[in-house]
Formats: structure tokens, C-alpha cells, sequence
């Protein structure tokens, strides 16, 4: 359904970079909120890190093309006092603002919570910080790598693998630029019912720290010597399995997923086995468990499985590869992945989620660097001298 969004109306002032940031404001671009990416002279990272750019689009890298979707973009020195007047002039009339820069930089630029609320008392500030402050951390600088292994993402792999492994994405960006884009929505909410915006701190090693010990602190929840880590998961049969012609994902948890497995593969006396015939038991023997699954699926092909087990009703799909996702006939059927209209040669990623009501805004091409200068500064009351002032567009007389 097409229209303006759930966040249609809302102003976000974009003072992020790389990925954490930009993750958090590309969900409120993509729900209707009006993001204005605000880059320094030089362009976010991304655009020259991110991989190669076509040569009819310098600086448009691959990944900052899919994290800035939606957003809109200027260029401004925060340094200088021009851009400063302009950045402040942004603050007085957005609704958030966010940064990833470190609470030294914030500071120097004029930018804190208590400059920023100083002129709109309605501002959302929302820092994305590698470390929560008053902590020894505080302050030291952050980067995915170094907080996947500071926060046992890389140990959990290591338990699985034998060697600590970061996850082949920026798993933790990711992760805390979601929460990122929540917290603000949830402080919207409040600012809804109280008037007032508000501070929001989100920091990355904590978020990080609880996503792994939510998942494996384990026994030792009640125990200080119990165990650590959920050996459904870390057993290093937790994987794709074989089949006749490539591999297969299947996911039989409930003992009523149990029960048609083992149907499904002609061991139905498996069913009153005592090491697989609840939960308990066949948490106590995954690595049996999961060992004959492995072995059994080895018997047909993935799509005769995946046949089989949806008339069992146990959870199973086909493995993709990178290459294989993009022809998958879901993504494609959903339009989450679509090639970009008026475009020679380009693969876009769509929003996933669906709002009855509000529906969501056209999608639009991540911006070159600086497009939209112009009409901000206009937007702002800058006039015409003005705005060739500030975009370095002066003629000589």
C-alpha cells in the first residue's frame, strides 16, 4: 500500500556515518520520516569503503547505496561558523537528531543534548555511543569488529568452530542501529504525551553484551558455576544439513515437530526413544539428535525434503548461496528485492514491513553527495546569495 508512512511528518537531522547510524535512520527514511543526511566535505565513509561505485556514480559504493535509501543529503562543514549556523538552524526545526560521533567531538561542534534542547526543548537527541558513559570505556572510540569481540559474539563462535570468528556481517551495527531507530520511535511516544523531547542514549557494547547473554548466559542465571551457552545452537552440527544435491535448513523443536521428523524420515519408533521424546531430552542429547538428522536427510533431494516435511508440518527451506537469495521467489514476489525503475542496472532493496493504515512512502535512490543542499537551505529561509554562499557556489564579479 502506497502513502506518506507511520513516521510521515517526522524531521530527522542524520549526523551519523558508516553503518550503526545510518542503519537506525534508513528504518525512520523508510517509515515516512523526512531524514536529512548531513555529511562532512569529505562525504561519509561509506560512500569509498563501501565497495566499488559505478563510473556514472562516484561515491554511490554499493553499501552506502542500500543503508541510505530514502534520506536526503547536504554537505557542511561543522567546523566552520556557516555550518554551524546551518546545522543549528536544522536542529531548531527537526524532531530528532542522531550521532554516532564521540561525546568529545559533540561536544566541540556545539552539538550535546544540552546545546541542542537549549533551542528546541521537543528535540529527540539520540547518541549512538561505542560505550555507555561513566563506565572505564567511556569515550574510547568503537567499530563492529571491536565490539563483537569485546562482547563474546566472536566467543560464541569460537565455541562452535574451535577459533573466535566475527560474524562475515556487521552483525553488531546492525543490531544497535535497530534499537537505535526504536529508542527514538519509543521517545516520540513519550514526547507525544509529556511535550518534551528528550536524551536517549544507545550504546553498542552493552546492547551487544546483553544480545549474547540473553541467549547464552545459560545456568549460569541461577548458578555461579553452572554452564554458559545453548548447546542447541553452539553444537557444531547447528548448521545446513546435506541432502542428495545440496543442503537443506530444517528446524524440529517442538516435540510435535520432533514427532513428524521422525515420521518423515520412516523412524517413527524414534518417537518413544528416551533421549528424543520431549524437549528436556533431546536437549540433553543434541549432538545424537541433530547426528541423525544430518544422516537421514542425506537420503533425498532438497526439494523432494522440503516437499516431505511441509506435509509433516516441520519448519524446512531450502539453503540459499549469496548468488541463489537474489532469485529466491520470495523476495522477489514481496518486492523487498526488485530492480530500480528507471534504472539500466540496479537491484534495490524495499522496506519489508506493511502498515495498514499509513502505508509507506515511494521508495527512492540513496542521494548523491550533497543533491539536496539547495532545496534544505531554502527549505531553512536561506536566500539565493546565501545559499551559493554556504554550497561554495559564488561567482567572481
Amino acid at each position: 500500500m502506497s502513502g506518506k508512512g507511520p513516521l510521515a511528518g517526522i524531521r530527522v537531522l542524520d549526523a551519523t556515518g558508516v553503518i550503526v547510524g545510518p542503519t537506525s535512520t534508513l528504518l525512520l527514511a523508510e517509515q515516512g520520516a523526512d531524514v536529512i543526511k548531513v555529511e562532512p566535505p569529505e562525504g561519509d565513509l561509506m560512500r569509498k569503503l563501501g565497495g566499488k561505485a559505478p563510473a556514472d556514480r562516484p561515491g554511490m559504493s554499493p553499501k552506502f547505496t542500500h543503508f541510505n535509501r530514502n534520506k536526503r543529503s547536504i554537505a557542511l562543514d561543522l567546523k566552520s561558523p556557516q555550518g554551524r549556523e546551518v546545522m543549528l538552524r536544522l536542529a531548531a526545526t527537526s524532531d530528532v537528531f542522531v550521532s554516532n560521533m564521540r561525546p568529545r567531538a559533540l561536544k566541540s561542534l556545539g552539538l550535546t543534548w544540552e546545546a541542542l534542547s537549549a533551542i528546541n526543548p521537543k528535540l529527540v537527541h539520540c547518541t549512538i555511543a561505542g560505550f555507555a558513559t561513566g563506565g572505564p570505556y567511556d569515550g574510547a572510540p568503537a567499530y563492529d569488529t571491536i565490539i563483537q569481540g569485546l562482547s563474546g559474539v566472536a566467543a560464541a563462535n569460537e565455541a562452535m568452530l574451535g577459533e573466535p570468528r566475527f560474524a562475515p556481517f556487521v552483525l553488531t551495527d546492525h543490531i544497535v542501529g535497530i534499537i537505535a531507530a526504536q529508542a527514538i520511535c519509543a521517545a516520540l511516544v513519550a514526547r507525544e504525551r509529556s511535550g518534551q523531547g528528550q536524551a536517549v542514549e544507545v550504546p553498542m557494547f552493552e546492547n551487544a553484551a546483553a544480545f549474547v547473554l540473553s541467549e547464552h548466559l545459560g545456568q549460569r542465571t541461577f548458578d555461579p558455576e553452572g554452564t554458559m551457552g545453548d548447546p542447541r545452537i553452539m553444537t557444531p552440527d547447528a548448521r545446513p544439513m546435506k541432502t542428495k544435491d545440496g543442503y537443506i535448513c530444517v528446524s524440529a523443536n517442538t516435540d510435535a515437530q520432533a514427532r513428524g521428523f521422525f515420521d518423515a524420515i520412516g523412524r517413527p519408533e524414534l518417537k518413544d526413544d528416551p533421549r528424543f521424546k520431549d524437549v528436556s531430552a533431546r536437549l540433553v542429547h543434541v549432538r545424537e539428535y541433530f547426528g541423525l538428522r544430518a544422516q537421514a536427510l542425506q537420503e533425498r533431494t532438497t526439494a523432494e525434503w522440503v516437499e516431505l516435511l511441509r506435509r509433516y508440518d516441520v519448519p524446512a527451506m531450502p539453503y540459499h548461496t549469496l548468488s541463489s537469495l537474489l532469485d529466491d521467489p520470495q523476495l522477489r514476489g514481496s518486492g523487498t528485492l526488485t530492480k530500480e525503475e528507471g534504472e539500466d542496472w540496479m537491484l534495490g532493496l524495499r522496506h519489508a514491513n506493511r502498515y495498514s493504515g499509513s502505508g509507506l512512502p515511494p521508495s527512492r535512490l540513496a542521494p548523491r553527495f550533497g543533491e539536496h543542499g539547495e532545496e534544505i537551505l531554502a527549505e531553512l529561509g536561506y536566500d539565493a546569495a546565501d545559499r551559493a554562499r554556504i554550497l561554495g557556489k559564488e561567482t567572481a564579479a
